[in-house]
């Protein structure tokens, strides 16, 4: 939402934040929000259109201001999603029965240096290890049968959530949740980003962080995935919703199968890096984000819905992790 911001206000517009209290931006006004007070009550009269990041009650959206909504997670109820809804990617979209969707953006200028031309002896692990689907077990025994160390990073190696998890893997460094440097420091030295989930990712910011360092990505074909690596993310391919079993680009490798990543793991050198770099300055930068909304802000201030009809998910999802083979 920061990123977005800032990049409206770069590109000459004027952000206002309506959040709760103790927020604070040192580039746009905030002001705070009053949850005992109507939404309408609290929008100033000179704003043009309302951006919401998270799923409104009905009652907010009949506002005398055009309005999107971005939305973020993965239902797991039937629903009706308002026609004004923003999903994260075709896949996200595609499930939840819609068809319009922006790929977050990042503002590299939040990162420190990028050094490409360091040696890379180590593979790693970004996420919120405590997340079943993120499947920090599968990552950490990729990196031992390839005979390789991973850091983890987001997640230590003794987890109580949902049930007692114990990785005993000595290849295996956990390190919690590191600080900015940290984490680019561990990165910079990285030959890829293990990122075997099973379960169907919207997104995920890890995987442009670490192409953003150099780091090819070695995961599996769920969610955003292929999308993001195997095909790059312009208008042609928008309405692109294809499922692959397996994805071999410059930019990394997805399959369902251990064996595969195994294999595309122990010839991680063959991935430049500057080229996994230019790939994430290119395609998920703030400013192509800001450029996709304002395409959307546009069609809303016009008076469009951006779907013709409600996006619906219409039936429950198994809630079951997506399978991988040895």
């Amino acid at each position: 939402m920061v990123w977005l911001a800032r990049e409206m206000l770069q590109q000459g517009h004027e952000p206002v934040f309506l959040v709760k209290k103790g927020s604070e931006c040192d580039f746009a006004q905030v002001l705070t929000l009053d949850e005992k007070k109507s939404f309408y009550e609290q929008t100033p009269d000179d704003i043009d259109l309302v951006h919401f990041f998270y799923q409104p009650p009905r009652e907010q959206l009949y506002l005398a201001k055009p309005y999107l909504i971005t939305y973020f997670d993965n239902s797991t109820e039937p629903c009706t999603f308002d026609a004004n809804t923003v999903f994260l990617s075709a896949n996200h979209a595609a499930r939840h029965g819609g068809e319009i969707y922006v790929y977050p953006g990042i503002d590299f200028s939040d990162y420190g240096p990028v050094m490409l031309d360091l040696p890379r002896n180590y593979f790693h692990f970004l996420g919120d290890a405590s997340w079943g689907g993120k499947n920090v077990r599968g990552a950490v025994d990729l990196a031992a049968s390839a005979g390789s160390r991973v850091h983890v990073i987001g997640g230590s190696r003794v987890n109580f959530r949902k049930g007692l998890r114990i990785t005993l893997r000595p290849s295996a460094r956990f390190h919690g949740v590191l600080n900015p440097d940290g984490r680019n420091m561990l990165l910079n030295g990285s030959k890829g980003l293990l990122f075997p989930i099973i379960s169907h990712e919207p997104f995920g910011l890890a995987v442009p962080e670490s192409l953003y360092f150099g780091c090819p990505i070695f995961g599996t074909p769920y969610g955003a995935l292929p999308e993001l690596l195997c095909r790059k993310p312009n208008n042609e391919s928008r309405k692109w919703t294809g499922q692959v079993e397996a994805c071999f680009s410059e930019f990394g490798c997805l399959s369902t199968r251990r064996s595969e990543l195994v294999e595309a793991m122990r010839h991680a050198k063959a991935f430049q890096p500057d080229r996994c770099h230019e790939y994430a300055r290119d395609c998920f930068s703030a400013a192509r984000m800001a450029r996709d909304y304002l395409a959307l802000y546009q069609k809303v201030l016009n008076g469009e819905p951006l779907h013709a009809q409600s996006p619906a998910l219409t039936e429950k999802p198994d809630g079951k992790f997506l399978p991988m083979e040895a």
